[in-house]
Parts: C-alpha cells; sequence; structure tokens
C-alpha cells in the first residue's frame, strides 16, 4: 500500500508535544487517554474489550494487521478503544481463517487510527511522564486541537461502565448447567462467560447498576464482578451490591474492576497508578502456592497493598513481581476473592485459568 495516498496525522499529547504519522482507516480526530499495550499478538481481542473504552491504544509492536480479524476473536460486539497509535500498519493480511482486513474493520466502525509513529518514543516518554490525555487527528490546526483537548475529563474520577455495560439482563450458557452465576457486566468480556459455562455455569448477565435483589432472584449459585474501564470510585451501586453479597457470605469472584469494587465495598482505597498493566506477559506470584504465573493484565488503577495488609477481614494472595504492586486478594472468613489480572486470558498465556475452578469449588463447598 503506497503511504502517500494517506493525509499526514498526529499524536498531540496534553502537555503539548507532538509526533507524527499517517492516518489510516478515517480522517478526523479522536481523544481519550493515551496507554500502550505490549502484547505481540491478540490486537482484536485487545481492540474489542471494553475495559478499553475512552483510551487510545499505542501497540508496542512493530507491525498490526498482518493476519487480519476473525468475528470469532472479538470480545465484545464492537471496537472500544477511541482509536490506535501504531508503527507498521499491514495492509495485507494473510492467516487462515481471517475473514477481513484490520483496515476495513476500522473502516466499517468508524475508528480512526494513525501509522508510521515513532512508538518507542512516545512509550518512552509517557512511561517517563505518566499516562495523560491525548488526541490523535487530521486537523492541522495544533491550537484549536489543543483547547479542545483541554476539555477532555480526565480518567481519574471518571465512570464508564455504564458505557458499555449491557442495557438489560441476557443469559449465557446451558440453562441445565449445574450452577447458576449472577454477573454483573461492567464491561465483561465474552471469554470470561465462555470460561464460566465451560465449567457447567448457566450465567445472567445484568447491568452496572443492578441492585443486589435483582440478582438475588435469579437465585445463583455464586456472584461475580467483571473487569471494566474507569475509575471505580465512582461506581457506587456495585459498591454496595458487593458489601450486600459479602455480609451473606455467598460465593463472590471479581475481575480487575470488579476485584477494585469488593476492595472499595470494604473500605480499600484504590489509587490511579503512573502508567498501569497493559500487555499479555506481567508476571505475578501466588503467595498461597509460591508458584509464578505469567498474566494477561489491562488497569490503569490498582488496589492500594498497604490497606489490605492491614485489614483484619482480608489476605494478599497475589503481588505484581515488577512493582511489587497487590494482584489478588481473599477474604479471611468470607467467600470471596478477587484479581487485578485476567484469569481469562484472550489474549495471553492459561496458567491463571485455575481461578474459575477455585471459584466453582468454593460454590461446591457453600452449596454443601
Amino acid at each position: 500500500m503506497n503511504y502517500t495516498k494517506h493525509k499526514k496525522a498526529i499524536l498531540l499529547l496534553a502537555d503539548g508535544t507532538v509526533f507524527e504519522g499517517m492516518s489510516i482507516g478515517k480522517d478526523g480526530t479522536s481523544f481519550g487517554e493515551i496507554c500502550f499495550n505490549t502484547a505481540m499478538t491478540g490486537y482484536q481481542e485487545v481492540f474489542t474489550d471494553p475495559s478499553y473504552f475512552g483510551q487510545i491504544m499505542l501497540s508496542t509492536n512493530a507491525h498490526i494487521g498482518n493476519y487480519g480479524v476473525n468475528e470469532k476473536e472479538n470480545e465484545s460486539d464492537t471496537i472500544k478503544i477511541s482509536g490506535l497509535v501504531c508503527k507498521n500498519f499491514s495492509f495485507n493480511y494473510s492467516r487462515y481463517g481471517s475473514q477481513d482486513s484490520l483496515k476495513n474493520y476500522f473502516e466499517k466502525q468508524n475508528i480512526m487510527a494513525i501509522s508510521n509513529v515513532d512508538t518507542r518514543a512516545v512509550v518512552r516518554y509517557i512511561r517517563d511522564k505518566g499516562a495523560m490525555n491525548a488526541v490523535i487527528s487530521t486537523e492541522t490546526d495544533i491550537e484549536n486541537l489543543k483547547e479542545q483537548l483541554k476539555l477532555t475529563p480526565k480518567m481519574k474520577g471518571l465512570e464508564l461502565a455504564s458505557k458499555v455495560s449491557t442495557k438489560e439482563p441476557y443469559f449465557f450458557g446451558d440453562e441445565n448447567s449445574s450452577y447458576k452465576i449472577s454477573a454483573l457486566d461492567l464491561g465483561i468480556k465474552k471469554n470470561i462467560l465462555k470460561n464460566l459455562a465451560k465449567r457447567d455455569c448457566y450465567i445472567k448477565v445484568f447491568p452496572f447498576n443492578t441492585s443486589f435483589k435483582e440478582m438475588n432472584d435469579f437465585n445463583p449459585d455464586g456472584f461475580f464482578l467483571s473487569n471494566g474501564p474507569g475509575d471505580p470510585e465512582p461506581l457506587k451501586e456495585a459498591q454496595n451490591l458487593a458489601k450486600e453479597i459479602i455480609k451473606r457470605n455467598l460465593p463472590l469472584f471479581g475481575i480487575c474492576l470488579g476485584h477494585q469494587v469488593i476492595a472499595l465495598a470494604s473500605n480499600i482505597t484504590t489509587y490511579k497508578m503512573h502508567n498501569g498493566h497493559r500487555g499479555i506477559n506481567h508476571p505475578v506470584k501466588n503467595l498461597i502456592t509460591g508458584k509464578g504465573e505469567i498474566t494477561s493484565q489491562n488497569h490503569g488503577f490498582v488496589v492500594k497493598k498497604e490497606d489490605v495488609e492491614n485489614h483484619p477481614d482480608f489476605e494478599i494472595t497475589h503481588i505484581h513481581l515488577n512493582d511489587e504492586t497487590l494482584a489478588g486478594m481473599k477474604m479471611i472468613n468470607k467467600n470471596c476473592f478477587s484479581v487485578q489480572y485476567h484469569p481469562e486470558a484472550s489474549p495471553g498465556p492459561h496458567d491463571s485459568s485455575y481461578l474459575f475452578d477455585q471459584f466453582i469449588e468454593n460454590i461446591k463447598k457453600s452449596k454443601k
């Protein structure tokens, strides 16, 4: 593909720093918090992960689009990132089973992307300066873009789960399964539902602001709080829900944003990280077994480890080995545990899939 046919585009950061590139897909302007993902594969799953809603994704992998897209690899019904920044964009693709090019996939969903960006320089810059809002655009009036960028809300304090959650409850799996799960959709990935269904679960998925009564009316054997985008702090209804489940000592499992909600419901604080963790090779240590896990992660907020260490009802179960941040916890005398990362992966390794089995074991013990 001849790049001369494409417009020049820019990446403008909130502090005024500009990086140049070329437009891919639609022309125009897209805003969001810029973040980077270090995964070498699985770009379609990343782009459709609801946890990335409101973010401009920078891929550290040098080539994006080279194996096309397949609808079976979607983690939600649409692309959730605000835009893509990459080094080399592959217009041609080659893989058995691919259905379309990534360029067509982006254009059909009206998503903007820019390539030919010095992505190493961008990553080095935001690693130093921290995550910040940004804009990618084919417009040339930088001063006007700066003014628009000032109006873009910052991620801290931003509630985004309502933007990606289901509007109405729905079912997933076989209704004749052994276990029934009520799942709160804060931005749930399809592969989470597949992992539960594979373990003989029939799941009813509820909107982000559903009450305990409505979820409990399904008469579930266990409750699940999903991943999702944004700051967990504004999710008061989800926190109240978690409090009710914990108070009744019902089986509860939380992933990522759901993990943070469980913490806040228990008077444990969360905070926004300098850059966050986004990739499929993050090392985690299970403190219970002593084993290491290579994990898939995607989060910009984290639970404060010191609060869990000092909480009489919780113990730390997993630690991120790169920076010693909290990666998992459980309640000592309640049927509740959660992790900051993604045991369903997709993309990523399956080292942590045993956590779904642990949830089922907790349900079995509760039923006895």
